[in-house]
């Protein structure tokens, strides 16, 4: 695309120049010469480019050479401040004003861009100023919630208007020029008012809020097969699922007359208390050998630890104290009739 090429009249707060740069090709567009005849009202010759170039330069240069680009309904207060009323026409009347933007052309290209450039009036921008401080702003604070900065934020928001809207230049192409009246004045056509509003309105920002603080959460992180947390909690649910354990004293030993079945009756040791019980300190351990045993009728009894049995048993019994009331009675009939042990010589003799 061309480079584009403006006047210094057309930077921002750049006064307006006393004649304007008007740049044509070596071939005029008939339009333009139709409409040069249409807004002199006296004859002047265009029968080349430099009489149309001249002329045109000095009906664009006219003060009163003003357009108007397009025509803005705006509020006159605040929303807080309007009128409410049952009637919509009253309510226009008393809470909107119209603003019509009015601008001067800075700049025609003819030859490399094909454009045409207005800046606006300084009445214009006075109102559009005035407008944005006192409405914009205004409700622009209403609708934010409240932060420290809140006024310094709003106090930048529109010193960045009074720069935009300075520097606002609209460009078009240069078929608008057909809107042109006598004097230099003139309106675009074609629907190219609603660009110029849109282009305005843009330049209207909202008052934006510091986003939210992002709090971090701290989750805990999950457990590995490996962690020490897991294996205690695997630990604890495979210890749950185990069944219990079976007390030593009830296993049988394997012979051939006894079956190996648990007893059902309830044991002696569950009505004695603990008082009754005397226990050995320290107990022997179960692997203690025995001691010089001593027989008594078929029965072989140890004074390591009060533990009984026969060379049949292959395991030893784990060891039980013997409470005092039952230690008159121990024999071969009271402590181990229920087991088949009374048949015991009746076994010796047959191995």
């Amino acid at each position: 695309m061309p480079p584009q090429l403006l006047p210094a009249s057309a930077a921002a707060f750049a006064p307006r120049a006393a004649s304007v740069n008007v740049v044509l090709g070596s071939k005029v567009e008939p339009w333009l010469t139709q409409t040069l005849k249409r807004i002199n009202r006296i004859k002047r010759p265009l029968n080349s480019v430099p009489q149309h170039q001249r002329c045109l330069t000095e009906t664009l240069s006219s003060p009163n050479a003003i357009w108007t680009l397009t025509s803005l309904m705006l509020p006159k207060a605040p929303e807080a401040e309007l009128r409410k009323d049952s009637n919509p026409l009253i309510e226009a009347i008393f809470n909107y004003q119209i603003i019509h933007v009015e601008a001067y052309i800075v700049h025609v290209d003819m030859v490399l861009r094909n454009e045409v450039a207005w800046k606006l009036t300084p009445d214009t921008i006075e109102a559009l100023i005035e407008y944005h401080k006192d409405i914009h702003c205004v409700n622009a604070k209403a609708n934010t919630y409240d932060w420290s900065e809140k006024e310094q934020q709003c106090k930048k928001l529109h010193e960045d208007y009074i720069q935009a809207i300075n520097k606002f230049i609209y460009q078009t192409h240069v078929s608008a020029l057909e809107g042109l009246e006598e004097d230099g004045a003139g309106e675009l056509l074609s629907g190219k008012s609603d660009e110029v509003k849109t282009n305005i309105f843009g330049l209207m920002k909202p008052l934006l809020p510091p986003p939210p603080r992002v709090v971090d959460v701290i989750r805990q992180p999950p457990l590995l097969p490996s962690s020490p947390a897991s294996a205690i909690w695997s630990a604890a649910t495979t210890t749950s699922t185990l069944p219990a354990p079976v007390e030593a004293w009830r296993v049988l030993p394997s012979s051939p007359s006894v079956t190996s079945t648990e007893s059902n009756s309830p044991s002696i040791w569950a009505s004695i208390g603990m008082n009754d019980a005397q226990l050995p300190s320290p107990t022997p351990s179960f692997s203690q050998p025995y001691s010089q045993p001593y027989t008594s009728a078929g029965q072989a009894y140890s004074t390591a630890g009060f533990y009984y049995g026969t060379p049949m048993v292959s395991a030893p019994i784990p060891q039980l104290p013997l409470p005092s009331m039952l230690a008159p009675q121990c024999g071969v009939g009271v402590g181990y009739g229920a087991f088949g042990w009374d048949r015991y010589q009746e076994y010796a003799t047959t191995m």
